[in-house]
């Protein structure tokens, strides 16, 4: 069973860009209503998904470089990447049925 992991603006390249799977990086906050709503299903995702997909999550407040990088404006901002790259793009809290169905073409 996997749980999310937790990026910083150092560790991003290393665990993020340059990961063998797809990773979905949650930007957050903790003043951030949505983003408190949306943790549990992520946290249901990384354990039903361990292997095809990494969950990470990034304080928005505390690495201001990576989300300014990506352009990441509204919180809760996922964004999925495969191969080094962004292959998707969810802004808000969204039902982890809409969430997966997003992701589905991209798991390993």
């Amino acid at each position: 069973m996997s749980a999310p992991i937790t990026v910083t603006d150092a560790t991003f390249d290393e665990l993020v860009l340059k990961s063998d799977t797809p990773v979905l990086v949650d930007f957050w906050a903790d003043w951030c209503g949505p983003c408190k709503m949306i943790a549990p299903v992520l946290d249901a995702i990384a354990a039903e998904q361990d292997g095809k997909i990494t969950i990470a999550k990034m304080d928005y407040d505390q690495n201001p470089q990576t989300p300014n990088k990506f352009g990441v404006l509204g919180l809760p901002t996922l964004l999925l990447f495969k191969d080094g790259a962004v292959a998707e793009q969810i802004v808000g809290a969204k039902p982890k049925r809409a969430l997966l169905k997003t992701l589905e073409p991209h798991l390993a």
